[in-house]
């Protein structure tokens, strides 16, 4: 018996005694007061919106709208104002201005009005699209199914003229402006092909109108090329690879 109490005080045996016990009761309440004064000191900070942005508060203050029906008072502010008013069309962002197609038809349609370099000077393709369209619709109702040899001939010629101007002209051309213009000088070769729709052109007078339509269109497309691109007294120059090209398109429409 002796021993197993020898045993049991060796186990226990430890330096806790009562005073350490009163002490980490007295530590325990100084966390106590220290929680507190903690807790008392957050209690006196301002509030979270005293620290957000000015603009928030005062955009959550004068909205005043419903779901769906967002309303704003007279005091918001003009960043809030902007929305959809100010931004361009739609047409005008992806490069279609009806004006500029309406001028540039007028200019093919009067050889003799002058032309204005800085609408003519654009990669507009929307006109030349639309009336490569209607030369192979027309030549459909023809009897002849040709739209291959449109765009063949359009792309050939326009890779033949943009390598041409860019060899005779200082400032040099893009692909687009040569495509633009020549695509718009074939509105009256579509007026020959709506022709070749009602009689048959394979005489006198239908060689005479694919003459008279093949100098229609040579001579629009040199002035245009030489009010764009400045270049003065070369409009014969230009006028003949232009009729070239468009004496193409006369004999698909003619035979």
């Amino acid at each position: 018996m002796s021993n197993f109490e020898q045993f049991n005080l060796d186990f226990y045996q430890s330096n806790y005694t009562i005073d350490d016990q009163e002490e980490g009761s007295n530590s325990y309440g100084s966390n106590e007061n220290l929680y507190g004064s903690k807790k008392s000191q957050t209690g006196d900070q301002p509030p979270a919106s005293a620290f957000a942005p000015s603009e928030m508060l005062l955009s959550s203050q004068n909205y005043t709208g419903q779901i769906l029906q967002p309303t704003y008072s007279p005091n918001t502010p003009l960043g809030y104002m902007d929305g959809f008013d100010e931004e361009p069309p739609l047409l005008e962002e992806l490069g279609i201005n009806f004006e500029h197609i309406w001028q540039k038809t007028l200019t093919v349609l009067n050889p003799m009005k002058p032309a204005d370099g800085s609408i003519m000077n654009e990669t507009d393709l929307t006109g030349p699209m639309v009336f490569c369209l209607a030369l192979g619709g027309t030549l459909l109702l023809a009897g002849k199914v040709h739209f291959g040899y449109v765009y063949g001939m359009s792309a050939i010629g326009c890779l033949a003229m943009h390598a041409l101007l860019n060899l005779m002209s200082v400032s040099g051309v893009s692909h687009g402006c040569v495509a633009s213009v020549l695509g718009y000088c074939l509105l009256p070769m579509v007026i020959l092909s709506s022709s070749a729709v009602v009689f048959s052109l394979q005489g006198i007078p239908g060689t005479l109108l694919a003459l008279f339509i093949i100098g229609w269109c040579s001579l629009s497309a040199s002035k245009i090329f030489t009010s764009a691109l400045a270049m003065e007294g070369q409009q014969l120059l230009i006028a003949y690879p232009c009729a070239l090209l468009y004496g193409l398109f006369a004999l698909l429409t003619v035979f």
